[in-house]
């Protein structure tokens, strides 16, 4: 990879990781476009670039509409070895992130657990552990949604130990998520408040609603209205308009506010 190459890669990550993805997903795109001339010589730069592409379009809230090039990207770098192998884990792990928000929850699962299966394989790459954490985070998302609230309980709080910033707070999410899907409201609205409001972008609104949910569990409604109330905003205002926790957020907010005023 040429110096040129690597600090185009570099400017697409601070975009990312600013949150600023629609820049992300553009420059990816002209990037990508570019280098494909140059097939034969880039061609890793040209999956980095479309990996961080479809990644942005995922963050955002677009998964659907890149679920397509996820599948011939991986098409692609299944056949390759070394390290690029771990690229492949990492456009998977955002493959489950689309499944699970389609509610394909049971595809979700199988998709995480083949990917760690893979990690294991793979021990030997500095980058796996991160991604072995995501997928961890994306395996507890796709147990809540089967209901299985319990062993999604298990994977959380046995991997936050080990997991820092943005995937900290993402398995902090899912456990109070597991914590009220079973009924454990008092425990869930502890854990959210000793939870940090996650700074990325994507994770907009996820800790207003899993704390409006624990609310609404205690019958403390006019907080849970309140929570409610903010994270749909916070979704409307940093997210697409077809990211599916905006609609998750509206539910919980008519679930809130369905039973009449307060006397």
């Amino acid at each position: 990879m040429s110096r040129s190459q690597a600090v185009a890669l570099d400017h697409l990550r601070d975009l990312f990781e600013g949150g600023r993805y629609e820049e992300a997903e553009a420059g990816a795109k002209v990037l990508a476009a570019a280098e494909r001339r140059g097939w034969g010589r880039s061609r890793t730069v040209v999956w980095l670039a479309r990996a961080m592409c479809t990644a942005a379009a995922v963050a955002h809230g677009r998964g659907a509409d890149v679920l397509a090039e996820l599948d011939t990207l991986i098409a692609e770098l299944e056949q390759t070895v070394g390290a690029d192998r771990a690229l492949l884990l990492g456009v998977r792990s955002n493959r489950a992130v689309v499944l699970i928000r389609q509610e394909r929850y049971t595809e979700a699962e199988a998709e995480a657990d083949d990917i760690l299966r893979a990690v294991t394989r793979l021990a030997h790459l500095t980058e796996v552990w991160s991604i072995e954490l995501a997928t961890l985070d994306n395996l507890a998302e796709a147990l809540c949604g089967q209901g299985r609230h319990e062993e999604a309980e298990a994977i959380a709080r046995g991997n936050l130990p080990r997991a820092e910033g943005h995937t900290a707070a993402a398995l902090h999410c899912v456990l109070v998520r597991s914590l009220n899907g079973q009924g454990r409201y008092e425990e869930a609205l502890a854990e959210a408040h000793r939870l940090t409001p996650p700074s990325a972008r994507a994770a907009s609104g996820s800790l207003g609603i899993i704390t409006a949910t624990a609310l609404h569990g205690l019958g403390r409604r006019a907080e849970a209205e309140a929570a409610a109330r903010q994270a749909l905003t916070a979704c409307e205002q940093f997210l697409h308009r077809d990211h599916p926790r905006i609609q998750e957020a509206r539910t919980l907010l008519a679930r809130t506010t369905a039973e009449g005023p307060l006397p």
